[in-house]
């Protein structure tokens, strides 16, 4: 018999939508590249077209606006390093980032810092809130780029983005927010003065892996990464992915319009799966916003620590056990190591080696919570014992 599952890791990836899969598959029949002049070609680009205007109408942007990409990766690297080596024409060479984002933008930031940008890390409190007051104080006709993200991957923390946006816009200086975890949880105006550009990622909300989208005014100075076929304004050459990027449509049409609904029942059953945990885990702690005054937390984020377990142990006995969830490590070459973003927000090393996500998403149910609060007490007391001194933890 085949054990039940209970995925509570929908912040990595998301189900596909059926509607979602549809669309792409009757897309996929047809043949035809949408830069092609011919009738199969220009039915692929209506198809380009028609996704393009559905997302501007969804995002409340120009759908000129709307630049295709392969993922949210790739929106945060065109946006941070175009942004960038734009403002480097123009003498900018300072780049202020938060040290919590996603490696998608904290990669591209280091990489920029090696190439003669000067990087500025934006202090955050124990929360994982960005400090507005120094990042307001940091702003000069220096800055090439300021990237903060709207709302935490790991604890789920979501930022004050109307004030950065504000304080951005005062002070000239361009504006990328990865907005990836926000969509379809909050309540999103991609139009939101100040903010230059955003960053979107299907699979996060139901569509397809490998598609997304860069949010960005025309006006916007953004050099391009890519160098080829000139699609996308010529700031992101590459032939159109139509089948996936009309899947992709149909997912953030369904993730905006039922945002509220959702949301109002993930909280819920995130609530409860806090509650939980707390009571049935002596000595675990909750990371992040407390998420009781919205909008501090993700609706669907519940991110704990187990302090004397190891995350990845953790982890494993949970899958055997039939739940599956994330670590807030990031491994590098197999190496565990803790979570930037716990380190960050003050965790000490060893309890934030001992760190989970649980992300819930349109298809979690209370029988999900139940089954990884029936299983987290044995889980945890087992981990606990091999990562005593006694079994030689590290």
């Amino acid at each position: 018999m085949t054990q039940a599952r209970s995925y509570l890791d929908h912040a990595a990836s998301a189900p596909m939508l059926p509607e979602a899969r549809e669309a792409w598959l009757a897309a996929s029949e047809a043949v035809g590249n949408p830069s092609s002049l011919h009738t199969s070609g220009r039915l692929a680009r209506r198809l380009v077209e028609e996704a393009r205007e559905s997302v501007a109408a969804d995002l409340g942007v120009r759908p000129s606006e709307v630049v295709f990409t392969a993922g949210g990766t790739e929106a945060d690297n065109l946006a941070i390093k175009g942004l960038a080596w734009a403002g480097a024409d123009e003498g900018r060479r300072r780049i202020l980032c938060s040290p919590i984002e996603h490696h998608a933008v904290l990669d591209p930031v280091e990489w920029l810092g090696g190439e003669g940008f000067r990087v500025e890390w934006l202090p955050v409190d124990s929360l994982g809130r960005v400090d507005v007051d120094a990042l307001e104080a940091a702003l000069d006709d220096d800055v090439a780029v300021c990237t903060v993200m709207w709302a935490n991957n790991e604890v789920g923390t979501v930022q004050p983005v109307e004030r950065i946006a504000a304080a951005c816009a005062a002070a000239g200086v361009p504006y990328h927010c990865d907005a990836v975890q926000a969509l379809g949880q909050l309540p999103m105006d991609a139009d939101l003065p100040g903010v230059t550009t955003l960053a979107l990622s299907g699979h996060k909300v139901g569509g397809p892996v490998g598609v997304g989208a860069l949010i960005a005014p025309r006006d916007a100075r953004i050099t391009p990464l890519l160098h080829g076929g000139g699609q996308e304004r010529d700031i992101r050459s590459g032939t159109l992915d139509a089948p996936s990027i009309a899947a992709f449509a149909v997912a953030v049409r369904r993730a905006c319009a039922d945002q509220v609904e959702v949301a109002q029942r993930l909280t819920l059953l995130r609530d409860d799966l806090i509650d939980g945990v707390l009571a049935a885990v002596p000595g675990a702690v909750l990371n992040g916003d407390p998420g009781r005054d919205a909008p501090g937390r993700l609706p669907g984020n519940a991110h704990l620590s187990f302090p004397g377990c190891e995350g990845d142990a953790l982890l494993m006995l949970l899958d055997a056990a039939g739940v599956e969830c994330s670590t807030g490590s990031a491994c590098t070459s197999g190496v565990p190591e803790p979570s930037h973003v716990l380190l960050a927000l003050g965790v000490p090393e060893p309890v934030a080696r001992g760190s989970l996500r649980f992300s819930l998403g349109r298809t979690s149910t209370p029988e999900d919570v139940d089954a990884l609060l029936d299983a987290l007490p044995g889980v945890v007391q087992r981990a606990s014992r091999a990562g005593s001194p006694r079994f030689g933890s590290r």
